[in-house]
């Protein structure tokens, strides 16, 4: 009911610790697809501080309208001096605080450390705020790895939120067990469903995608390429397609495998560019050993795409048991049957089934009625 009675736009101010820009342009853009999703019905401010080395001032800031969404970045003058890199980090923040305007409530990407500065917008400006939370270092196996300075200031931060909404049930769960307590709730990651959408490509050769960072300990990039690398033995006329960047640091272990004829690698692409590969793919891999939610495992759903991915993380509450298959992870016997399988068997997949998951689950209108119902919250309207 509450969503019904707002008869005006709320102003809501993101403040990430990811978020693209000239340094990083895909580094937290599945943050920058919340704020869009947030900005179907509300004015959304987005602040990033990010150092760069080709930035000749102390803080340079730039200011643009970029899909509805104002972006405000500033970017810090590199330098190796801790002390000095936060001087000037609280200074830009100060610098850009002053130009938002009037706002309603702050929406804070990743605890610690911005979580700070929300903590202070609501002692000293009476701003209330929610968090999100995708950081795979809060995930249990990497819990070891976070110091007792930085557990006790995010126990305070989590204390203070309105909502805290992790992208999946089993990062809520590693907070949790981190003493993180607070009112929880999943918010899962944006689809542009109207981007990615099912097309009837069909391909001549049996095509295999995989989209990433491509970090190896992340995403075992090496272990689909041995499993590859057996397929060739059981499947005629195949090819696997991995766009990412650094993608070619992994030519030498491709030729290494005789992989050139069946890999091709390529650089980070536009993002709405990855739909286009996902309609002409027969199944999208992937083989992490530890993930949150990953976007691309959505978009593929989204594109009547099957997933074959390691059961790590949050992947398994989003992913219904006829849209793919999941495996253990780091079981490259598994994998190299369960690709061989899926070849073998040609299941046919209702794409269109798999589209109105997501629509129904995590596009724009649905994520940002979600986010609503948080700040609303915050604001006791």
């Amino acid at each position: 009911m509450k969503l019904i009675f707002l008869n005006k736009k709320l102003h809501i101010l993101f403040i990430n610790s990811w978020y693209p820009s000239r340094v990083m342009p895909a580094n937290g853009d599945f943050i920058q697809r919340h704020a869009e999703a947030v900005a179907i019905k509300n004015k959304v401010t987005t602040i990033h501080i990010i150092s760069d080395k080709n930035s000749k001032p102390s803080i340079e800031i730039t200011d643009e309208i970029i899909n509805e969404v104002r972006t405000i970045i500033g970017y810090l003058k590199f330098t190796k001096n801790p002390v000095l890199k936060w001087l000037r980090f609280v200074l830009a923040f100060r610098k850009i605080y002053k130009e938002i305007g009037a706002f309603d409530v702050v929406h804070v990407n990743r605890i610690y450390p911005l979580g700070i500065f929300a903590l202070y917008l609501k002692y000293f400006k009476k701003k209330p705020y929610i968090i999100s939370e995708h950081w795979t270092s809060l995930l249990k196996e990497h819990a070891r790895s976070i110091s007792l300075f930085e557990r006790l200031i995010s126990k305070n931060i989590a204390k203070n939120a309105s909502s805290i909404c992790p992208v999946s049930q089993n990062l809520t769960d590693s907070m949790m067990d981190l003493g993180l307590t607070g009112n929880y709730q999943v918010v899962p990651n944006v689809v542009d469903t109207k981007v990615f959408v099912p097309k009837s490509i069909k391909n001549n050769r049996f095509t295999l995608l995989h989209v990433s960072n491509m970090l190896d300990e992340h995403k075992n990039i090496s272990g689909i390429l041995n499993v590859i690398s057996e397929l060739k033995k059981s499947i005629p006329n195949f090819k696997l397609v991995l766009i990412g960047a650094d993608s070619e640091k992994y030519a030498e272990h491709i030729k290494e495998l005789s992989l050139q004829n069946i890999v091709t690698i390529m650089p980070q692409i536009e993002h709405y560019k990855i739909a286009e590969f996902m309609q002409q793919a027969d199944a999208f891999v992937l083989f992490s050993n530890y993930e949150n939610l990953p976007c691309v495992i959505l978009e593929s759903f989204s594109c009547g795409l099957p997933v074959i991915s390691t059961d790590v993380g949050g992947i398994s509450e989003f992913f219904p048991h006829s849209f793919g298959y999941l495996i253990p992870k780091n079981n490259t016997q598994k994998l190299t049957e369960t690709l061989i399988h899926f070849y073998k068997s040609k299941t046919e997949y209702n794409s269109l089934k798999m589209h109105q998951y997501v629509k129904d689950n995590f596009s724009k209108e649905v994520i940002c009625d979600t986010f609503l119902s948080c700040y609303l919250t915050a604001l006791e309207i």
